[in-house]
C-alpha cells in the first residue's frame, strides 16, 4: 500500500508519519487487517479528491473520521455481522477523532504474535506500523512482489482465522511478548545495517524504519527498560552508517572508518539511552550490546578503544545471551585486549564445535588474528574459506582484497 498516485507532498508526509497509528485504531473497530487497511487507503483517496483548499487543522484526524464512516457505511451495506467483524453498534459509538493511544502497542502484539512465522513478524510490521507498501518490502528483502504479497496474505489469514487477539498481553506474558515485538524489530535493523545479500552494506530506509519503530515501542511502553536499550542500540550502530562504505561501495573496517563523520547527535542520544537503561536496573542482552557500541563510538581513536572493558561486557552478555555469535564477539574483543593468541584459541575452540560452519565472519577472525600472528599461509585459507561463505557482495569485495593483500608479491617477498 501506497499514498494515492500524484498525493501532493502534505499527503504523502502525513501518509508516512500516522499511517500506522491510524491503521492501529481501525483494526481495533473492525477486527480484521484487511478491510482496515483497504478502508485507510480509501480514506487517503478522499483526501486526495476534497483537500483542494488546504489540508484540515486536524488532519488526521479527518482522515480517521472518514475511515470509520466509511466502515460504518460498508457495515450498512452488508447488513452482516461476521464473527472477524465489528458491530454497527460498535463502530456508531465510537465518537473519536483519533486512535486510542494503546491501539500500535496493540498491533505492534498481533503482528509479532508467536504463532506467526518470523518472516511474516517482520513483513507485517513493515506493513502496518511502518507503512511501507508491498513492493518496497519485496525489495528490501530481495524477493518478487508477488513472493511478498502471498506471505503478507498468508499472515492477515491466519490472523484471522486462528484468532489472534488484538490486544496487549497480560502483565505475567508481557515481558515474554515484548521481546519477540523487539527481536522482530531489530531483525528489521539487522537487514538494513548487515544486507544478508545484494551490493550494498548499509539499507538506509530499513534501519530508519527500525528505528522509527523502536521509537514508537519505548514511547508506548516507558516503564521498560529493555526497549530503550534497544534504541540505543540501533542509534550507536546507524550512527556509523556512511562511514561504512568508501566511494567505490567497499567494506571499511571500524578501525579504519573516519569518525568524524560519525553522527554525533546519534551518539550522544544513544549514550544518554544506555546511561538510563543501565540506572534502571540489571541491563538486558539489547542494553549489554547497547553499552558495547557506546564504548565503540565514544573512543575518539581506534588505538583509544577499551577493550578490557568491552572484553567484560561481551562475558556478562555471553551469560544473558549464550549465542555462538556473541561467544565469536567476546573471543574478538578479547584478542584485542589480552592478544592474538587468546582470541584465537577461543575462536577456534568454537569453530570446532560446528555452531557457526556456515558463518563467514569466523573464518574471516581467524584469518585476520592469523595474519596478526604471521601465520599467513593458514590465513589465506581462512580468507579462501570466509570468501566462499560470504553471499553479500561489498563483503565479498572485503574478503577478497583482504586475501589479495596476502598473497601479493610484496607481502611475499617480504617474509611478513
Amino acid at each position: 500500500m501506497t499514498p494515492p498516485a500524484n498525493a501532493p507532498e502534505s499527503i504523502d508526509r502525513l501518509y508516512r508519519s500516522e499511517y500506522g497509528r491510524l491503521l492501529a485504531g481501525l483494526v481495533r473497530l473492525v477486527r480484521d487487517l484487511q478491510v482496515a487497511e483497504d478502508l485507510l487507503q480509501e480514506a487517503f483517496a478522499a483526501a486526495l479528491e476534497q483537500w483542494h483548499a488546504g489540508v484540515p487543522e486536524n488532519a488526521a484526524g479527518w482522515i480517521y473520521a472518514t475511515a470509520r464512516h466509511k466502515a460504518i457505511d460498508r457495515v450498512r451495506r452488508r447488513v452482516v455481522e461476521s464473527g472477524h467483524g465489528a458491530s454497527l453498534a460498535d463502530l456508531e459509538a465510537d465518537r473519536n477523532d483519533a486512535p486510542a493511544a494503546e491501539d500500535p502497542l496493540r498491533l505492534f502484539f498481533t503482528c509479532c504474535h508467536p504463532a506467526l512465522a518470523a518472516d511474516a513478524q517482520v513483513a507485517l510490521t513493515l506493513r502496518t506500523l511502518g507503512g511501507l507498501s508491498t513492493e518496497e518490502i519485496a525489495r528490501a528483502f530481495l524477493v518478487s512482489q508477488a513472493t511478498m504479497a502471498q506471505r503478507l496474505v498468508r499472515a492477515k489469514t491466519k490472523i484471522r482465522d486462528a484468532g489472534i487477539p488484538y490486544e496487549v498481553p497480560s502483565a505475567d506474558a508481557l515481558e515474554e511478548r515484548v521481546a519477540g515485538v523487539m527481536a522482530t524489530i531489530y531483525l528489521v535493523f539487522n537487514e538494513g545495517y548487515s544486507a544478508t545479500f545484494g551490493d550494498a552494506v548499509v539499507r538506509r530506509e530499513l534501519c530508519a524504519d527500525a528505528i522509527r519503530l523502536g521509537r514508537l515501542l519505548t514511547e508506548l511502553l516507558p516503564a521498560l527498560v529493555e526497549p530503550r536499550g534497544l534504541l540505543a542500540l540501533m542509534l550507536l550502530h546507524d550512527s556509523r552508517r556512511d562511514t561504512r562504505q568508501d566511494a567505490l561501495g567497499g567494506l571499511v573496517r571500524l578501525e579504519d572508518q573516519d569518525r568524524s563523520r560519525w553522527d554525533r547527535a546519534q551518539i550522544a542520544e544513544g549514550a544518554a539511552l544506555v546511561e538510563q537503561a543501565l540506572r534502571a536496573g540489571p541491563p538486558g542482552p539489547y542494553g549489554l550490546q547497547a553499552a558495547i557500541a557506546a564504548l565503540h563510538a565514544q573512543a575518539p581513536l581506534a588505538a583509544a578503544t577499551d577493550w578490557p572493558q568491552i572484553a567484560a561486557l561481551y562475558g556478562l552478555l555471553l551469560q544473558a545471551q549464550p549465542t555462538p555469535v556473541v561467544e565469536l564477539n567476546r573471543a574478538v574483543a578479547v584478542a584485542m585486549a589480552e592478544g592474538p593468541e587468546r582470541g584465537l584459541w577461543l575462536i577456534d575452540a568454537l569453530d570446532a564445535r560446528g555452531d557457526l560452519a556456515q558463518y563467514h565472519w569466523v573464518s574471516a577472525a581467524r584469518a585476520e588474528l592469523l595474519t596478526r600472528l604471521g601465520r599467513d599461509a593458514e590465513a589465506v585459507v581462512a580468507y579462501e574459506r570466509a570468501l566462499a561463505l560470504a553471499t553479500n557482495d561489498a563483503e565479498r569485495r572485503f574478503l577478497a582484497d583482504r586475501l589479495q593483500r596476502l598473497r601479493s608479491p610484496e607481502k611475499q617477498a617480504s617474509g611478513k
